[in-house]
């Protein structure tokens, strides 16, 4: 039982980690399953070059359209703001637009390892690149008779033959891609993660802090959200069945849920560590929207993506 309670204390401490972790291992797999068993160049002057694009920019498009779609804070984002009257509680055009770009941002991790190990594999460069008027110039240079022969280096089996050479560069150059791909990603990642802690009003702790603060937040909201629905459902249901009227419940409205569903904004004035926090601090009859000194901050992006947003259960 020890040795259970240690293995989910790890998962709940790097379940973030190990979250990207399987998103790029299953990416990089699903790319090696699709280029030996799907993919097959047609080897066509005409056919080579859009051909090995879709292979290698589709899947991505698409990965980075699931990766919005299954991220909480899109539908916080979204959900309700072509409502009449939604003007009044959606974000303002610049901040949706700063959200949106940290969606982006995080949803990038498996679209971007899709064409990394693409691009180390080389099968879809090869068969783009050698169907490229752009790249022909440069591959054919001192070749003689490279241009009719270009669309058919993916194809070649001649160990011996100048097209083996062609294949090899194109190859080289794929790798060579894929390798600056990683090493820009990586820098870029690191900056950007230390620009974003460095200019971080909340310290490294009180960070630790918020984050369990936040997981028993949710933990608890969803059992007494469970509680409550089940309580109102039983009431309704005897109140169906014996034909009596209701005893009165005191369920949120409308309005108290569209408040403490918006984006979350950290003011240094008044320190809150969620939406609900918030919303249970206000004045009477006042709103939580955003006031003077509201910002949004990167590193504080992890308040809006809680479990309780993206499960499907609540």
């Amino acid at each position: 039982m020890e040795k259970f309670k240690t293995v989910l204390d790890l998962h709940l401490k790097y379940s973030s980690a190990l979250g990207y972790g399987l998103v790029t291992l299953l990416t990089a797999s699903g790319e090696r399953i699709f280029s030996t068993v799907v993919f097959q160049c047609p080897c066509s002057a005409t056919w080579n070059l859009p051909y090995g694009l879709v292979f290698l920019l589709v899947p991505a498009l698409v990965l980075f359209l699931l990766g919005c779609v299954l991220r909480a804070r899109t539908w916080r984002l979204l959900t309700g703001c072509c409502a009449p009257g939604a003007g009044v509680r959606c974000s303002s055009g610049l901040r949706g637009a700063k959200v949106f770009a940290h969606i982006s941002v995080a949803a990038a991790l498996a679209p971007l390892t899709w064409v990394a190990v693409a691009l180390l594999g080389g099968s879809f460069y090869e068969c783009a690149a050698s169907g490229s008027k752009v790249l022909e110039p440069y591959l054919c240079r001192n070749r003689r008779g490279c241009t009719d022969q270009l669309p058919l280096v993916p194809c070649s089996k001649d160990q011996k033959s100048d097209l083996q050479d062609l294949l090899k560069e194109l190859k080289a150059q794929s790798q060579v891609l894929g390798w600056i791909l990683i090493a820009v990603v990586i820098i870029v990642v690191v900056i950007v993660t230390s620009v974003c802690r460095c200019l971080s009003p909340v310290s490294f702790l009180q960070l630790k802090f918020w984050k369990i603060y936040l997981e028993k937040e949710q933990e608890i909201f969803k059992s007494q959200a469970k509680e409550h629905a089940t309580e109102l459902a039983k009431e309704n249901i005897k109140c169906f069945f014996e034909h009596s009227h209701p005893k009165e419940y005191n369920t949120p409205s409308v309005k108290d849920w569209q408040q403490i569903s918006t984006l979350y904004t950290f003011n240094p004035k008044d320190q809150y560590y969620s939406m609900l926090h918030k919303y249970v601090n206000r004045k009477e009859s006042d709103s939580i929207k955003s006031s003077e000194g509201d910002v949004m901050l990167p590193v504080l992006s992890f308040v809006d993506s809680s479990g309780i947003n993206s499960s499907p259960g609540l």
